[in-house]
């Protein structure tokens, strides 16, 4: 009976990671220029932006959102625009306080990208034009490359401007 409890006691001090939910919070399609825009000859250029958002919801329990904005365009006017919301809940209990800001920016993003992709890709092929298959984000080298902003705007943000 003693073994029981002590490896109950060993169980509750392991690290634990766990996805609680999976979840599309909001997505949005505009055509700003439709239908005119139809009409414009050219070809289309794309860009595609990325942010990663955590938020504390209680004790070992965070909401991790990805948000993916991607906007076409063709001759500078707007073909079509998509915001996307992809979030994940995800418990992390007894992990060391260092390890729990990698986690929501590299471990989290990585399991939720794939599912904004998918939705991205859906929502553009059903509003009538080519899907936009969003390319694989290397979490670890854009958390690393935030971090490295971050240091830096800290430590220009201490220096004094000479009088």
């Amino acid at each position: 009976m003693a073994e029981a409890i002590i490896h109950e006691e060993n169980n509750a001090l392991n690290p634990m990671f766990q996805i609680q939910r999976i979840y599309l919070k909001d997505i949005s399609l505009e055509q700003p220029n439709s239908p005119a825009i139809f009409l414009v000859p050219g070809e289309p250029s794309l860009e595609v932006q990325i942010d990663i958002q955590s938020t504390f919801l209680s004790e070992g329990v965070f909401e991790v959102t990805i948000v993916g904005t991607v906007t076409t365009r063709v001759s500078d006017k707007v073909l079509f625009l998509v915001e996307a919301h992809q979030s994940g809940i995800f418990e992390l209990k007894n992990i060391p306080q260092e390890q729990i800001d990698p986690m929501l920016g590299i471990a989290c993003p990585t399991i939720i990208y794939p599912y904004l992709r998918s939705n991205i890709a859906d929502l553009i092929g059903r509003a009538g034009f080519q899907p936009v298959h969003l390319a694989e984000i290397n979490f670890m080298q854009l958390y690393e490359e935030r971090q490295k902003q971050a240091a830096a705007a800290q430590s220009d943000s201490g220096k004094t401007l000479p009088n």
